[in-house]
């Protein structure tokens, strides 16, 4: 049993109805994905991603917590090596 039903135009388009668009949470300016699975067509919304999300998935793990007295030696420790002279 079909969920909706849309026309397309002769220039490629069609209308979203607007029970799909309240189920998919979509509104002017989404962009959905077409994908072909096992000779069907499925359309979703293309998923958005937060700058948080990107982070968490490239830094799954905390870094360790450093001391004040950690981070200022590991400073010095990089300016005497940067600096050094031969």
């Amino acid at each position: 049993m079909a969920l909706a039903h849309s026309k397309l135009t002769t220039q490629g388009q069609i209308s979203v109805p607007a029970s799909v668009r309240r189920k998919l949470g979509i509104g002017p300016g989404s962009t959905l994905e077409w994908e072909e699975r096992d000779g069907d067509i499925v359309v979703r919304r293309a998923a958005r991603f937060t700058s948080l999300d990107i982070h968490r998935a490239l830094f799954p793990k905390p870094p360790e917590a450093k001391t004040l007295a950690a981070m200022k030696e590991g400073i010095r420790r990089r300016v005497r090596e940067r600096y050094a002279r031969d």
